[in-house]
Protein backbone atom coordinates (compact mmCIF):
# COMPACT_ATOMS: atom_id res chain seq x y z
CA UNK A 1 0.00 0.00 0.00
CA UNK A 2 1.31 3.45 -0.92
CA UNK A 3 2.05 5.86 1.89
CA UNK A 4 0.03 9.04 2.38
CA UNK A 5 2.99 11.11 1.16
CA UNK A 6 3.27 9.08 -2.05
CA UNK A 7 -0.46 9.44 -2.71
CA UNK A 8 -0.26 13.18 -2.07
CA UNK A 9 2.60 13.45 -4.56
CA UNK A 10 0.61 11.54 -7.18
CA UNK A 11 -2.40 13.82 -6.60
CA UNK A 12 -0.17 16.87 -7.06
CA UNK A 13 1.26 15.54 -10.33
CA UNK A 14 -2.20 14.75 -11.69
CA UNK A 15 -3.45 18.19 -10.66
CA UNK A 16 -0.47 19.89 -12.31
CA UNK A 17 -1.19 18.12 -15.58
CA UNK A 18 -4.93 18.92 -15.50
CA UNK A 19 -4.33 22.54 -14.44
CA UNK A 20 -2.08 23.09 -17.45
CA UNK A 21 -5.08 22.40 -19.67
CA UNK A 22 -7.12 25.23 -18.12
CA UNK A 23 -6.67 28.54 -19.89
CA UNK A 24 -6.47 31.79 -17.90
CA UNK A 25 -9.85 33.47 -17.61
CA UNK A 26 -9.20 37.09 -16.61
CA UNK A 27 -5.42 37.36 -16.15
CA UNK A 28 -2.88 37.41 -18.96
CA UNK A 29 0.09 36.52 -16.75
CA UNK A 30 0.75 34.21 -13.76
CA UNK A 31 0.02 35.73 -10.36
CA UNK A 32 2.31 35.23 -7.33
CA UNK A 33 1.62 32.02 -5.41
CA UNK A 34 0.23 32.85 -1.95
CA UNK A 35 -0.68 29.43 -0.53
CA UNK A 36 -0.49 25.78 -1.59
CA UNK A 37 -1.16 23.67 1.51
CA UNK A 38 -0.16 20.01 1.24
CA UNK A 39 -3.06 18.81 3.43
CA UNK A 40 -0.60 16.29 4.83
CA UNK A 41 -0.62 18.19 8.14
CA UNK A 42 -2.80 20.75 9.93
CA UNK A 43 -3.42 24.06 8.17
CA UNK A 44 -1.14 27.00 8.97
CA UNK A 45 -2.17 30.24 10.65
CA UNK A 46 -3.15 31.94 7.39
CA UNK A 47 -6.26 29.74 7.44
CA UNK A 48 -9.02 29.80 10.04
CA UNK A 49 -12.04 27.54 10.42
CA UNK A 50 -15.22 29.60 10.73
CA UNK A 51 -17.77 26.78 10.63
CA UNK A 52 -17.79 23.00 10.31
CA UNK A 53 -14.95 20.52 10.70
CA UNK A 54 -11.99 20.68 8.28
CA UNK A 55 -9.44 17.87 8.70
CA UNK A 56 -6.20 17.77 6.69
CA UNK A 57 -4.63 14.34 6.33
CA UNK A 58 -2.82 12.41 3.60
CA UNK A 59 -3.11 15.15 1.00
CA UNK A 60 -6.88 15.54 1.36
CA UNK A 61 -8.93 18.08 3.33
CA UNK A 62 -12.10 16.40 4.60
CA UNK A 63 -15.02 18.74 5.26
CA UNK A 64 -17.87 17.82 7.57
CA UNK A 65 -21.02 19.78 8.34
CA UNK A 66 -21.87 20.19 12.04
CA UNK A 67 -25.68 20.48 12.19
CA UNK A 68 -25.65 22.16 15.61
CA UNK A 69 -23.88 25.18 14.07
CA UNK A 70 -26.81 25.75 11.69
CA UNK A 71 -24.41 26.97 8.97
CA UNK A 72 -22.52 25.24 6.20
CA UNK A 73 -18.77 24.64 6.76
CA UNK A 74 -16.59 27.67 5.96
CA UNK A 75 -12.80 27.97 5.82
CA UNK A 76 -11.25 31.44 5.63
CA UNK A 77 -7.89 32.30 4.07
CA UNK A 78 -6.92 35.51 5.81
CA UNK A 79 -5.15 37.27 2.94
CA UNK A 80 -6.99 39.90 0.93
CA UNK A 81 -6.42 39.58 -2.81
CA UNK A 82 -7.24 42.36 -5.27
CA UNK A 83 -6.62 39.93 -8.13
CA UNK A 84 -6.82 36.20 -7.60
CA UNK A 85 -6.60 32.75 -9.12
CA UNK A 86 -7.81 29.91 -6.91
CA UNK A 87 -7.49 26.36 -8.20
CA UNK A 88 -8.81 23.37 -6.34
CA UNK A 89 -10.20 19.88 -6.76
CA UNK A 90 -13.27 18.77 -4.82
CA UNK A 91 -15.46 15.71 -4.42
CA UNK A 92 -19.09 15.84 -3.29
CA UNK A 93 -19.91 12.92 -1.02
CA UNK A 94 -23.52 11.93 -1.61
CA UNK A 95 -26.39 13.73 -3.28
CA UNK A 96 -27.35 17.31 -2.50
CA UNK A 97 -23.92 18.62 -1.64
CA UNK A 98 -22.36 21.82 -2.93
CA UNK A 99 -19.03 23.62 -3.00
CA UNK A 100 -18.28 27.36 -2.96
CA UNK A 101 -15.31 29.68 -3.42
CA UNK A 102 -15.76 33.31 -2.44
CA UNK A 103 -14.24 36.56 -1.22
CA UNK A 104 -15.10 39.10 1.48
CA UNK A 105 -14.45 42.66 2.55
CA UNK A 106 -16.10 43.47 5.89
CA UNK A 107 -18.99 41.46 4.41
CA UNK A 108 -19.38 38.99 1.57
CA UNK A 109 -18.45 40.35 -1.87
CA UNK A 110 -18.84 37.54 -4.39
CA UNK A 111 -18.90 33.79 -4.79
CA UNK A 112 -18.77 30.90 -7.21
CA UNK A 113 -21.26 28.17 -6.34
CA UNK A 114 -21.16 24.57 -7.58
CA UNK A 115 -24.17 22.30 -7.08
CA UNK A 116 -24.97 18.91 -8.65
CA UNK A 117 -27.01 20.85 -11.25
CA UNK A 118 -24.35 23.33 -12.31
CA UNK A 119 -22.21 26.40 -11.81
CA UNK A 120 -23.17 29.96 -10.87
CA UNK A 121 -21.60 33.29 -9.88
CA UNK A 122 -23.23 35.64 -7.36
CA UNK A 123 -22.53 39.05 -5.85
CA UNK A 124 -23.43 40.04 -2.31
CA UNK A 125 -24.49 43.69 -2.40
CA UNK A 126 -27.93 42.42 -1.37
CA UNK A 127 -29.12 39.56 0.83
CA UNK A 128 -29.62 36.85 -0.13
CA UNK A 129 -26.83 36.96 -2.68
CA UNK A 130 -27.73 37.92 -6.24
CA UNK A 131 -26.94 35.33 -8.93
CA UNK A 132 -25.56 37.16 -11.97
CA UNK A 133 -24.47 34.25 -14.18
CA UNK A 134 -25.47 30.60 -14.38
CA UNK A 135 -24.37 27.53 -16.33
CA UNK A 136 -26.28 24.23 -16.16
CA UNK A 137 -23.78 21.36 -16.12
CA UNK A 138 -24.04 18.04 -14.25
CA UNK A 139 -21.62 17.64 -11.34
CA UNK A 140 -21.51 13.99 -10.30
CA UNK A 141 -21.07 13.12 -6.62
CA UNK A 142 -18.32 10.65 -5.78
CA UNK A 143 -16.01 12.02 -8.50
CA UNK A 144 -13.18 14.56 -8.34
CA UNK A 145 -13.85 17.85 -10.16
CA UNK A 146 -11.42 20.63 -11.03
CA UNK A 147 -12.44 24.25 -10.34
CA UNK A 148 -10.56 27.43 -11.21
CA UNK A 149 -11.89 30.73 -9.88
CA UNK A 150 -10.52 34.17 -10.83
CA UNK A 151 -11.42 37.72 -9.95
CA UNK A 152 -10.11 41.02 -11.24
CA UNK A 153 -11.59 44.49 -10.72
CA UNK A 154 -15.38 44.11 -11.18
CA UNK A 155 -15.18 40.69 -12.84
CA UNK A 156 -15.34 37.11 -11.59
CA UNK A 157 -14.96 33.96 -13.65
CA UNK A 158 -14.84 30.20 -13.17
CA UNK A 159 -13.83 27.09 -15.07
CA UNK A 160 -15.40 23.84 -13.90
CA UNK A 161 -14.05 20.72 -15.64
CA UNK A 162 -13.44 22.77 -18.80
CA UNK A 163 -16.76 24.66 -18.75
CA UNK A 164 -16.36 28.44 -18.38
CA UNK A 165 -18.59 31.06 -16.79
CA UNK A 166 -17.96 34.82 -16.46
CA UNK A 167 -19.75 37.68 -14.74
CA UNK A 168 -19.33 41.40 -14.16
CA UNK A 169 -20.86 43.62 -11.46
CA UNK A 170 -19.72 46.87 -9.84
CA UNK A 171 -19.86 45.38 -6.31
CA UNK A 172 -17.26 42.74 -7.22
CA UNK A 173 -14.67 45.56 -7.32
CA UNK A 174 -15.01 46.03 -3.52
CA UNK A 175 -11.53 45.71 -1.89
CA UNK A 176 -11.08 42.18 -0.55
CA UNK A 177 -9.91 41.23 2.96
CA UNK A 178 -9.94 37.44 2.57
CA UNK A 179 -11.06 34.51 0.45
CA UNK A 180 -12.93 31.43 1.57
CA UNK A 181 -14.07 27.91 0.77
CA UNK A 182 -17.44 26.58 1.84
CA UNK A 183 -19.21 23.28 1.45
CA UNK A 184 -22.62 21.77 2.03
CA UNK A 185 -22.85 18.41 3.78
CA UNK A 186 -19.72 16.26 3.30
CA UNK A 187 -17.01 17.21 0.80
CA UNK A 188 -13.35 16.38 0.18
CA UNK A 189 -10.82 18.90 -1.14
CA UNK A 190 -7.32 18.48 -2.54
CA UNK A 191 -4.66 20.37 -4.53
CA UNK A 192 -5.62 23.88 -3.42
CA UNK A 193 -3.50 26.70 -4.87
CA UNK A 194 -4.19 30.36 -4.10
CA UNK A 195 -2.37 32.96 -6.20
CA UNK A 196 -2.88 36.70 -6.42
CA UNK A 197 -1.95 40.30 -5.88
CA UNK A 198 -2.56 41.37 -2.31
CA UNK A 199 -5.08 44.10 -1.62
CA UNK A 200 -3.17 47.38 -1.06
CA UNK A 201 -3.10 48.53 2.55
CA UNK A 202 -5.32 51.47 3.43
CA UNK A 203 -3.39 54.77 3.66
Amino acid sequence: MKSHSTLAALFAIAFSISAQDVKPLLHDHPLPLIAAPSFAQPLDDSFSIAKGKWTAEGGVLSVLNLPEQKHIPVLHHRVGLANAVIEVEFLLEGAGGNFLVGCDSSKHVGRVVVTPAGLSIAEDSVAPSHTIAKLPVPVKPGEWHHLRVEWKADQMAANLDGKELRAQHAFLATPKSRSWLAAGKSVKVRNLRISGDKTPAKP
